[in-house]
């Protein structure tokens, strides 16, 4: 049976809850009223068998599957439950048990007596079947709503890996997973979130590898949750994370089940939502949100390239305005020589200082990419492109902006894009504002100065309790194998030792290779 966890109001209006009544008309006025008697709302009435013990069936038509309610329920208990003359059932509740033990053909069927249970399980998909004379029972699973089919994730694009990504059915999420482990210690938690809305929420991890703290801290933040509703699982992420004012992501989230797989392995522990395709795995470091899974599929040589090509693109998202505003404004002589007239030829006429022609650059640049995020699919990659090109051709020929901060703009917008992570890519391009500003009042001395207060930010910032710059600082050099350099697969024989967890070797002893 699933745990359901609750917050203090939920348990005191389920001590209050509603019982059932033996009479089945007037269970079902009560149905009927509470729900305020829906269109789709279904209540089908016949007999049991040849008997004259009156039942019915509700459920919701479109959550729930006819074909399975017709076939595998109604049909077995009009035609498959036969009494003898000589048998008698004397009660109803005798009635009930043999029908969950010997007609039923389902293959999930509980009790209860809870008005609240059934009116949830109703709208959950389930069916509840009905018996007069009796205020017990029967709840099968008979979910049967439209899903989207896996595709490939949109948002995470990828050239080598599994192609299949997460949709907004929780069932098939946990069945992805269950496909890549198979291991008998793979753990699904369940709760249940929102007041009102109750949703399906699993918390999955390896027992055994992982630690237990983490569990226990992922366990107690999610029991605090007290919201009408959750419709994503960013509700989840921003109730749950240490530090909600940082600009940095505390807890990733993902489409791909070979990334929530490999979290797991590692020791981490993954949250999934029903009704959303993203998953969120905590506890995130710094260095997690510039890893992707495709580093290991590459050769390390491969991999740990590209994974420096990040950490590039990472500076230039962030520095290169920043840096080109403090150099044109207050240190034009940390120029070369060359390079400066080259710049103040393209400038002569530009009626703006440096700081404003980056901040309107940038500023439009942010617009365009927001509006091909908006505008329909075969537009707006075309508006986003074709859009930053006319209108910096047109703003230089203006004369309004010069072509080298065309080609700055240009460059730092390519760069942020080379970041696996979506929240930590904005997080950048916030702080880019941030540096420019700073650029734009004090030169280099401000960006030192911002830098280093972005960088006590990060070293006091924490994951579920989890120093946010490990294991940059506090050190673990053993972890230093897979952060800005992937090593071989065969010397990474061990998890990642800030994780601390139970079972700390992920790779036998007849492992090739050289051993860590």
């Amino acid at each position: 049976m699933r745990n359901h966890v609750r917050t203090s109001v939920q348990n005191e209006q389920e001590d209050f809850s509603l019982q059932l009544f033996l009479s089945l008309d007037e269970n079902l006025h009560n149905i009927e009223k509470m729900l305020d008697n829906p269109s789709d709302l279904i209540i089908r009435e016949f007999t049991v068998g040849n008997t004259n013990h009156r039942c019915a069936i509700v459920y919701i038509a479109g959550l729930s599957d006819k074909m399975v309610i017709d076939q595998d329920i109604i049909k077995n208990i009009q035609m498959e439950f036969k009494v003898s003359e000589k048998e008698e059932i004397v009660e109803a509740h005798a009635l009930v048990n043999q029908l969950q033990s010997k007609v039923l053909s389902i293959g999930k069927v509980k009790r209860t007596q809870s008005l609240d249970k059934v009116s949830y399980a109703i709208l959950n998909g389930d069916s509840v079947l009905f018996v007069d004379g009796t205020d017990e029972v029967l709840i099968m699973g008979s979910e049967g709503w439209k899903n989207r089919s896996i595709e490939e994730p949109i948002s995470e694009a990828l050239i080598r890996g599994p192609r299949d990504g997460f949709i907004e059915n929780l069932h098939t999420n946990t069945v992805l997973i269950r496909r890549r482990i198979r291991d008998p210690n793979l753990r699904f938690k369940s709760y249940q979130v929102g007041r009102r809305s109750k949703q399906d929420l699993v918390v999955a991890y390896i027992d055994g590898i992982v630690n237990p703290h983490i569990v226990e801290e992922v366990n107690l933040r999610l029991k605090s949750i007290d919201l009408d509703d959750v419709p994503e699982s960013g509700y989840i992420e921003q109730w749950i994370e240490d530090n909600f004012l940082s600009p940095f992501p505390q807890i990733a989230h993902t489409e791909r089940p070979d990334k929530v797989v490999s979290a797991l392995m590692q020791g981490k522990v993954a949250i999934l939502l029903d009704g959303t395709p993203f998953v969120l795995l905590a506890p995130l470091t710094f260095g997690n949100t510039l890893q992707s899974p495709e580093d290991y599929y590459e050769r390390w040589l491969v991999g740990s390239l590209i994974r420096m090509l990040r950490y590039l693109g990472a500076f230039i998202a962030v520095f290169l305005p920043s840096l080109y505003i403090a150099l044109v404004s207050f240190h034009p002589g940390l120029i070369p020589s060359k390079l400066a007239f080259s710049i103040a030829a393209t400038r002569e006429g530009v009626p703006f200082p440096a700081y404003m022609e980056a901040f309107l650059m940038e500023v439009t640049m942010e617009i365009l990419r927001e509006a091909g995020i908006r505008l329909p699919k075969p537009i707006g990659q075309t508006i986003g492109i074709v859009g930053g090109l006319v209108i910096g051709e047109a703003a230089v020929a203006a004369g309004i902006i010069s072509p080298i901060m065309v080609i700055v703009v240009a460059v730092t917008a390519v760069s942020s894009f080379s970041m696996p992570s979506y929240s930590t890519a904005l997080a950048f391009r916030m702080l880019r504002f941030g540096f420019m500003g700073a650029a734009a009042f004090f030169g280099l001395y401000g960006i030192i100065l911002l830098y280093i207060v972005v960088n006590i930010h990060l070293v006091n910032l924490k994951s579920l309790g989890l120093p946010y710059t490990t294991p940059f600082a506090p050190n673990f050099f053993q972890d230093w194998k897979d952060l800005v350099v992937r090593s071989p697969i065969t010397m990474l024989s061990k998890r990642p030792q800030y994780l601390q967890t139970d079972d700390k070797e992920r790779m036998g002893s007849g492992k090739g290779g050289q051993s860590s």
